[in-house]
């Protein structure tokens, strides 16, 4: 029932979410694997009733054959401490990080998913040691006691079938001791050891990060240590550039204000200046401040750099711009000269129809006066006097 009504509430979250109607969207295929993996762990468990069959295993030390009647519970309730899952959902359902609106709503801007993940993500980083003390121990009480139960059928010698002995195979196994004094004789106790080996190393690695961690120095004590590692060899400097200047003006005495040269003691000054000068330069090297003054050039240099590549860009831009326009130029006199003499062609047809619509309209005014005229203008004939 709880795990249906976790699958229940993380279906209605992701349709808020992501704005979704059918909840049939929600479930992928990785989601559903899950589902049935989690049905399938929360449904092993034993049957009632009391089961017997026969165990067969081959003994460590005399490589003989051993048969025992062992319960069938035994394969039913080892696979039973996979339901342990179920801590790390609980610790995130009570933790303040998943039960507080703000740490929500700021992990909702950011795209942050509080999962079980997040959640062991964040004890590690605020309490690291307490978490794989916890881890280590209950993981070795756990191999113990399934060692313990893998083990008490075929262990004449009641040596691993002890809970203080198995606790002891499985603390060795874990720190990849391994004296051999104790050996599981079952498939099931050297599946365990196999394990308890493989976690033995990831939890020695995590020990060594994290002690690695705590004894690095924090970003106050790196601030002392390099002013006070400052402090020494700019002493260091000043001491050396004084003996250069010593052994330079005791060379100059040897070899210039004496009437006979020492050309041992010259010698001897000569490499005292030059054991000065290394140090000055060995000196110079190992200064703090040095480090922070290439950290600051390289930043410079890869910011001017950046600005130039920008610049580039821009110029680059310019440029193709500059290539259009001046393609734009080259065939702006022909388009001026096609829209004048298109302009011209529009002016001369106007004009010509025009005229064609005057021509035709006197015409017409013209020919009915001269039909009207024509009667009383003609000649008088001899017909027509008599």
């Amino acid at each position: 029932v709880n795990n249906n009504l976790h699958l229940y509430s993380a279906l209605r979250l992701f349709m808020v979410d992501n704005g979704a109607d059918d909840w049939r969207i929600a479930m992928t295929y990785e989601r559903i694997f899950f589902i049935c993996l989690e049905l399938l762990v929360c449904a092993i468990h034993p049957i009632p009733g009391h089961y017997i069959f026969t165990w067969t295993a081959r003994l460590a030390f005399t490589y003989t054959t051993s048969e025992a009647d062992a319960d069938v519970d035994i394969i039913l309730s080892i696979p039973m401490f996979l339901r342990l899952y179920l801590i790390t959902r609980v610790m995130l359902l009570h933790s303040k990080l998943f039960t507080d609106a703000s740490s929500r709503s700021i992990g909702a801007l950011n795209k942050i998913n509080f999962n079980t993940r997040f959640v062991m993500k964040t004890l590690m980083t605020i309490c690291p040691g307490t978490v794989l003390l916890v881890f280590s121990i209950s993981s070795w009480i756990i191999a113990a006691w399934t060692v313990r139960v893998c083990e008490r059928y075929h262990d004449k010698q009641e040596v691993t079938s002890n809970f203080l002995g198995a606790m002891w195979l499985i603390s060795i196994t874990f720190l990849s001791i391994g004296y051999g004094d104790m050996v599981p004789h079952t498939y099931c106790g050297k599946g365990v050891c196999l394990l308890t080996g493989i976690m033995g190393a990831g939890c020695t690695a995590l020990v060594v990060a994290v002690v690695a961690r705590k004894l690095e120095l924090t970003k106050a004590e790196k601030h002392v240590h390099n002013f006070m590692m400052d402090t020494q060899l700019s002493k260091r400097v000043k001491n050396a550039a004084a003996n250069v200047l010593r052994e330079t003006w005791l060379i100059y005495k040897y070899t210039k204000l004496v009437k006979k040269i020492d050309h041992a003691k010259v010698r001897k000054h000569q490499r005292k200046f030059l054991q000065a000068i290394h140090h000055g330069t060995h000196s110079l090297c190992l200064s703090p401040s040095r480090p922070q003054t290439q950290n600051v050039m390289y930043d410079i240099l890869s910011e001017l750099q950046e600005k130039n590549e920008d610049l580039e860009k821009r110029i680059v831009t310019l440029e193709n711009k500059l290539d259009t326009l001046t393609v734009s130029l080259q065939t702006l006199p022909g388009l001026i000269a096609h829209a004048i003499g298109q302009q011209q062609r529009d002016l001369f047809e106007n004009h010509m129809h025009r005229f064609k619509q005057v021509t035709y309209s006197s015409e017409r005014s013209w020919t009915p006066t001269r039909r009207r005229r024509s009667p009383s203008t003609a000649p008088h004939t001899s017909s027509d006097s008599s």
